[in-house]
């Protein structure tokens, strides 16, 4: 890789150490940016990465250590101070303004005293299309989905011409493609000199991008490398000081087509609007059944239809049968009691209550079903339901009652699972099961995802990303503008083969 590796880095943290109530999250950690490189900072969640990147970004200031940028001690109070600086972050929660424009969110912090709408939409459409994001510039935030909201912020950041830009799991809503398109964008930055720090989870993408990662554990420094040094074994057993399972994304054994048993859930010419349009699909009891495809292409639209968090055309909307019977639901809850279940692809804006504790929220799914609703809450009864689930995902936390927001994400989606798990589903859609979930709890989930199959539930998987729709589905479905363009068979598919079928 062409970066400046004989440059002296223009950011440094010095024994960096950040401490919350007496606790410290980081502790005497050393890190520093040079211009033209990219630097990936990987760990567990937990480990410190976000807070780190926080700090350099002036959102948060150090309890101690020094921050020196070109040399000189700085302390940033606001952000506002490290983007005058030259250092920009873009957000794994997008910190965009939901009631403002595409355009508007682009030229925030830039406002000029007299603003031509037309000539911002046009300015923030070049930008736009110069990165290949398709987003219209005039829209509203608030009506753009996870991916599009993180290309206005990578948009923003590129637009503010930062010396360094600090990418927080950029690419953990993109669709392959995207990433790719992305990937060509980091590499331009890096060539204009730009420093660039990128946090991710998925390791390949940190060794594939990265000139040299930084692994943090516990809050603590543990190496700084040079990513060609470094395999993804090497990183795993650096991130959670054990070996861990090196095949978390490897194929398991599925069962072929001839072993389906019961068809439990059919959907036939399923229609809402321009997303999904006359989509078709089938789902069997004791499998579990992948649906990949771009962005956009109606896979999640399809499922909360069928779990009724939206609703399909009323006329001419499609049919979905439930063991042969017609349902059409209003509302989530008629779909809860019927044994289906939506597990959300954004769990800290949809899948749990963060001032509650763990029992809490698993309690609530219990709640939420005729058969566990009641006037009057038994606190026995509840560490009884919420204990039984605790146990059986594993979830690690420091105790039931510890509240959600001080779990590691992958605990986090833990608890969001068994919250629907407590209901006692038979038709169970998981969207994006591993987005931002630490190496370690990959496998675990996976293995959750497999049992239900085998206790005989059917199951459905909604992934972006490849790797772990063919480690864990016995069939996969391609979505495409809406409908199901293709079906694989576990045995047959392959990632091209999927990309081949979700693009063309």
């Amino acid at each position: 890789m062409s970066t400046r590796q004989d440059a002296a880095p223009f950011l440094r943290i010095e024994q960096g150490t950040k401490a919350y109530a007496g606790v410290n999250v980081l502790q005497d950690v050393d890190f520093d940016l040079r211009a033209g490189e990219v630097h990936a900072l990987v760990g567990e969640n937990g480990a410190g990465k976000s807070t780190l990147c926080k700090a350099i970004a002036g959102a948060i200031e150090l309890s101690g250590g020094r921050y020196l940028v070109d040399g000189r001690p700085v302390r940033f109070a606001r952000p506002g101070e490290a983007l005058k600086a030259g250092i920009s972050m873009v957000y794994q929660e997008t910190s965009l303004v939901p009631t403002m424009t595409v355009a508007q969110n682009i030229e925030l912090g830039h406002e000029k005293l007299i603003t031509r709408f037309r000539s911002l939409n046009i300015k923030a459409q070049q930008l736009l299309q110069s990165l290949r994001f398709h987003v219209d510039p005039a829209v509203l935030v608030s009506a753009l989905g996870t991916a599009q909201r993180q290309m206005v912020e990578i948009a923003r950041a590129a637009h503010h011409k930062a010396r360094a830009i600090i990418f927080d799991e950029p690419t953990a809503s993109l669709t392959p493609e995207e990433k790719l398109n992305f990937f060509q964008l980091i590499r331009d930055l890096r060539g204009q000199g730009l420093g660039i720090i990128f946090i991710s989870h998925a390791l390949e993408e940190a060794l594939e991008l990265a000139d040299r990662v930084t692994v943090l554990r516990d809050g603590r420094h543990v190496v700084t490398a040079a990513a060609a040094e470094l395999t993804r074994e090497q990183l795993v057993r650096h991130m959670v000081g054990r070996e861990v399972e090196k095949t978390h994304y490897a194929r398991g054994v599925h069962h072929a087509a001839g072993t389906r048993r019961e068809k439990v859930l059919s959907v036939e010419n399923l229609t809402m609007g321009n997303t999904v349009k006359n989509m078709s699909f089938t789902l069997y009891a004791g499998e579990v059944v992948g649906i990949a495809g771009l962005i956009g292409s109606g896979r999640t639209e399809a499922a909360k239809i069928v779990a009724g968090a939206l609703k399909r055309n009323l006329i001419r909307g499609g049919s979905v049968f439930l063991r042969g019977r017609a349902v059409r639901y209003r509302v989530p809850k008629q779909a809860i009691n019927d044994g289906i279940a939506y597990i959300t692809e954004d769990r800290k804006l949809n899948g749990f209550f963060e001032t509650m504790t763990v029992e809490e929220n698993i309690y609530l799914g219990h709640l939420a079903t005729r058969r566990g609703f009641r006037f009057l809450v038994s606190a026995r009864d509840r560490r009884g339901v919420a204990g039984r689930f605790i146990e059986r995902l594993q979830v690690r936390a420091a105790s039931a009652r510890a509240k959600i927001v001080e779990l590691s994400g992958g605990n986090q989606q833990k608890v969001v699972v068994a919250k629907s798990l407590v209901q006692e589903p038979e038709v169970i859609f998981f969207d994006e099961p591993t987005r931002g979930v630490d190496v370690g709890a990959i496998p675990e989930i996976h293995q959750a995802i497999r049992r239900l199959a085998a206790e005989g539930k059917t199951v459905c998987v909604i992934s972006s990303y490849l790797p772990e729709v063919l480690a864990v589905a016995d069939r996969i479905l391609v979505a495409r503008q809406g409908r199901i363009a293709e079906e694989f068979s576990a045995q047959d598919a392959t990632e091209d083969k999927i990309m081949f079928a979700a693009i063309h």
